[in-house]
């Protein structure tokens, strides 16, 4: 399995501050033999209005698109939406599902999780599935309440591979990541309900919140990757992450 990496650029930048970031890091991944070789999976969720900005300057370096929300609706008579049909024919392969700060501010409920979950995978898409504990606690009731986060967001949904972003809220924009033990416990028990999901083949359990270059070294074998947020804004650190899960991957196909 490829380790991942996902970045989110959320609304830091405008449309011609991105067109600069998505030329840097498309050379990044041109460089890295890893990304070119399929062993480091790289997507990146700009906002809607960059996706095609993107896709010009991604094209071709191994590096797939993500939106950062998706409509739960189907095409039709919903004023503002997005739609999973619309951003599968806009070439995007992943959907961010259920970030903390959707569920926080914009009302995203688990039904509404639930929901958007379904209709990316009727479409095709990715979830990029978030889900993580609101406040600090002990890594076995973290590991309980992440895992009802993911059995509510999957109830429904049709078969498909999911990516799991284990993002504690209380590690969301904190000066340090989750201690490794912590992620370490609560990603074993996301990946084994995974494991126990027939329609969940090839999913991913990946690290997010506060993360940055240096970590992935840290968790190693105790997750498939890392979702990044503004750590990667700087093209330097996102090429650093890219060489650690590069590193990653040849320990894993050498065993």
């Amino acid at each position: 399995m490829a380790v991942v990496v996902g970045v989110s650029l959320k609304a830091y930048f405008g449309r011609r501050r991105a067109r600069v970031w998505f030329g840097e890091i498309a050379g990044i991944a041109r460089g890295n033999a890893a990304v070119r070789s399929g062993e480091v999976s790289v997507f990146v969720a700009p906002s809607y209005l960059q996706i095609d900005d993107a896709r010009g300057y991604v094209d071709g370096t191994g590096i797939a698109l993500a939106a950062q929300d998706v409509s739960a609706f189907e095409p039709g008579a919903y004023t503002g939406e997005v739609t999973a049909a619309e951003l599968a024919e806009s070439g995007v392969t992943y959907a961010e599902i259920g970030h903390a700060e959707r569920r926080r501010l914009l009302g995203d409920t688990p039904e509404v999780v639930a929901a958007k979950t379904a209709a990316a995978l009727r479409h095709r898409l990715t979830p990029v599935l978030c889900i993580g504990e609101v406040e600090r606690q002990d890594a076995a009731a973290a590991a309980r309440e992440s895992v009802d986060q993911l059995r509510a967001a999957l109830a429904d949904a049709p078969a498909g591979r999911v990516v799991v972003a284990y993002e504690p809220v209380w590690a969301i924009g904190a000066p340090e990541p989750a201690p490794p033990t912590h992620v370490a416990a609560v990603a074993r028990a996301v990946r084994g309900a995974l494991d126990a999901d027939a329609d969940r083949a090839g999913s991913s359990v990946v690290y997010g919140g506060s993360a940055g270059p240096g970590l992935l070294a840290r968790l190693g074998d105790d997750v498939d990757g890392l979702f990044l947020g503004r750590f990667a804004h700087d093209p330097a650190a996102f090429a650093a992450v890219l060489d650690e899960a590069a590193d990653l991957a040849a320990r894993r196909s050498s065993r």
